[in-house]
């Protein structure tokens, strides 16, 4: 694959990088990102979810907002704690959580490899989110977040990235737990061989803000040839922390729940999590259970076989009537960074009849049903921890 180093815009001290950093835009609400860029007036959530500074109600779709958005970018760029690197530069990208470390790179990755299936997706994207961050790209002339990429291990990458990082870090981040830290690439020329024997890049974060970024190419390459590069953090599969995404159904009928439980294979009771694929942790009536779902056929594709299609196959479907879950109001998805305590706490509130923790999907069944060139099932992989935002931007001017 081809890497680009960017030419990144950034804070210019630990302090600046703790005032400006944020959430990515698409894992906040509006109301959640008004309350934490208060009195924060460097915060990047005014670039990322600039309807904060709009009257409660404001249509975040009118072009006022988008134009705030750019705005408050420039703003930004003025300001003396936010610099830009004096060359192209790759990064090194380390988060940390709870002790468990993941490293990867930041660099830039041609927009056009998206159409051309070199970086690989794995679900749908939707029209009016597409249409969003586009009217977000365009406005601002930046990419302001990157997306999250993954590949198969590679030994000779590992040792690079972890050689590269032995020096105190050029920046620091600690937020809602989690330390983020990036370290600037020194041996550039080195770096780039060794990813060109990696032959394609599987997108785990980004498929709206990649889709965006393509189109916004297609608009501004001929002024803005930079728009040609979408910044991305690359990991290792075995770097990346991929959680369950867990369900719920929001109303059942008791007797046909009970009904089904008589039938259902039930191999523990009172555990919240399931050991391993194959399993399911249900919550119902106050109580946990662990059922263990039908084998896939034989004839199955990789998609198939995944433990969110066979329970959507063999449970949501005949058993609740979710024939879709992509447009089934009856259900709702819970990341697992929520914990399985918000699937009791949803359950026993009356909020919904019957919860579903799910064992992760794997990074390796990612890539198998990304290479098959098949979609997974919705909400199939939370990756956690998320990358901040405002940290590593790319400007196209």
């Amino acid at each position: 694959m081809n890497i680009i180093p960017i030419k990144a815009w950034r804070p210019a001290s630990y302090d600046a990088a703790n005032e400006i950093a944020c959430p990515p835009y698409d894992v906040i609400s509006t109301d959640e990102a008004r309350v934490l860029a208060e009195n924060k007036p460097h915060s990047f959530l005014h670039i990322v979810r600039p309807e904060i500074g709009f009257r409660h109600g404001m249509n975040e779709y009118h072009d006022s907002v988008y134009d705030a958005g750019a705005q408050a970018l420039r703003l930004l760029m003025a300001w003396d704690g936010f610099i830009q690197e004096e060359e192209a530069s790759y990064y090194i990208y380390q988060l940390e959580m709870g002790g468990r470390t993941s490293t990867g790179l930041f660099t830039g990755v041609r927009a056009v490899d998206y159409r051309k299936n070199k970086i690989i997706r794995h679900e749908n994207t939707r029209p009016d989110k597409e249409d969003d961050r586009t009217r977000h790209i365009v406005s601002q002339r930046a990419h302001a977040e990157p997306v999250m990429l993954l590949h198969p291990d590679n030994v000779e990458i590992d040792h690079f990235l972890q050689d590269a990082i032995r020096e105190p870090a050029l920046l620091e981040v600690q937020q809602d737990g989690i330390t983020h830290r990036i370290w600037v690439v020194k041996e550039k020329q080195e770096l780039g061989s060794l990813y060109q024997n990696i032959p394609a890049f599987y997108l785990a974060d980004g498929h709206h803000r990649c889709a965006a970024a393509a189109r916004a190419a297609d608009q501004l390459e001929q002024e803005y040839p930079a728009a040609k590069v979408l910044p991305a953090v690359v990991f290792g599969s075995t770097q990346m922390n991929l959680m369950a995404y867990n369900r719920v159904v929001y109303k059942a009928d008791a007797g046909i729940v009970g009904h089904w439980l008589k039938q259902a294979s039930i191999i523990e009771t009172g555990n919240d999590k399931p050991t391993h694929s194959g399993c399911v942790s249900l919550y119902t009536t106050g109580q946990w259970h662990t059922i263990v779902l039908d084998a896939a056929s034989p004839e199955s594709n990789a998609a198939e076989k995944l433990d969110v299609q066979r329970l959507q196959d063999q449970v949501l479907g005949p058993v609740f009537g979710i024939q879709d879950p992509r447009t089934d109001g009856n259900i709702g998805f819970v990341g697992g960074i929520r914990g399985t305590e918000e699937l009791k706490r949803l359950v026993d509130e009356g909020k919904a009849a019957i919860a579903f923790s799910m064992h992760p999907t794997s990074a390796e069944e990612l890539i198998q049903v990304s290479d098959a060139g098949l979609l997974m099932p919705p909400k199939s992989t939370w990756f956690e921890p998320k990358l901040r935002s405002g940290l590593l931007v790319h400007v196209f001017s």
